[in-house]
């Protein structure tokens, strides 16, 4: 069972290392914001970014990492709730519920899974917000579990921008 789980980590550490030639010249190119917005499955992050008035920030020099919900993820919410967060008059929690999904550096996926077998199954990871996020493994998916016990799967590892790294995720994470 031990060499399995071994197995399965280092699989997936490796496909964590492989990059797309595609992914290293957008490497170059794009921003966290450009790269989001060039991408259909994250508009309505990106117009959260814009509400939150965060758009400078994650166009900055970085290294960010970041924990990008895509569309999906955001339609998982109450309904509702994403037109209530995009009113200007909840600019400040909007910009805490996503600054929550931002690591200052540059954490790949390889960096976090060795955290995680380094902690004995969990890594705790400060977000730019001043929260926690805890990170764990279910089988090979890095599972990221919020202040709130709510969880959210990594679903796609170490989408390289200029400065810093993407890891998209299935469900929004909250801070407290």
């Amino acid at each position: 069972m031990r060499i399995k789980s071994a197995l399965v980590v280092g699989l997936l550490a490796l496909s964590a290392l492989t990059v797309s030639a595609k992914d290293k010249a957008k490497a170059s190119t794009q921003d966290i914001v450009d790269f989001a917005a060039a991408s259909p499955d994250f508009s309505t992050l990106v117009a959260a970014v814009k509400a939150a008035g965060l758009v400078d920030t994650l166009k900055g020099a970085g290294p960010f990492t970041v924990f990008a919900p895509t569309n999906d993820a955001f339609a998982k919410l109450p309904a509702g709730t994403i037109d209530t967060l995009l009113k200007p008059e909840n600019k400040d929690t909007l910009s805490k519920i996503l600054t929550y999904h931002v690591v200052s550096g540059e954490v790949t996926a390889k960096q976090l899974i060795a955290l995680i077998k380094k902690g004995h199954g969990k890594a705790a990871v400060k977000t730019v917000q001043g929260g926690t996020l805890t990170a764990s493994l279910s089988g090979a998916s890095v599972i990221l579990t919020d202040e709130k016990g709510g969880t959210s799967t990594v679903t796609k590892t170490d989408v390289l921008v200029k400065n810093g790294v993407i890891h998209v995720i299935d469900t929004v994470v909250m801070p407290n």
